[in-house]
């Protein structure tokens, strides 16, 4: 960066800095806030108020690829953080970066299901197994 953007750069940190603290956000919300400030800025080697949104999805493709999902969410949030309060400029690209769809199952099992689970179940000893576990207390074949 050039000596007038680093001087820019650190006026907006410092201010960053100083609204997390005011809002209350834990230390480790003002880390991670603050890493993705700094790593935008050292990608781009220039002050992030200086960048567009298609730069913005070029940055957040190359991190998505090389960083996880944690992190990715941490440097949109921080990045999020910086533009509507330190530039006071509304932030357009919340949807740049969506995490992928985890499939979850369900923590109880139905009757149908447990008994699909117990017929699919061809070894005696794991039926029995199963069969005397809690994990399918109060339920006969």
């Amino acid at each position: 960066m050039k000596a007038t953007e680093v001087k820019r750069f650190a006026t907006l940190y410092e201010r960053h800095l100083k609204l997390l603290i005011l809002q209350g956000k834990s230390d480790s919300t003002i880390d991670a806030y603050s890493r993705a400030v700094r790593r935008v800025g050292s990608h781009f080697d220039c002050c992030p108020d200086r960048l567009i949104k298609e730069q913005l999805e070029d940055y957040f493709l190359q991190l998505v690829k090389s960083h996880s999902w944690s992190t990715v969410k941490l440097d949109r949030l921080g990045l999020q953080f910086f533009w509507k309060h330190v530039l006071g400029i509304e932030w357009q690209w919340l949807d740049i970066v969506k995490p992928p769809q985890g499939k979850t199952i369900p923590d109880i099992l139905t009757p149908t299901e447990i008994e699909r689970i117990l017929c699919a179940t061809k070894k005696i000893c794991y039926r029995v197994f199963l069969l005397t576990t809690n994990l399918f207390h109060g339920v006969t074949s």
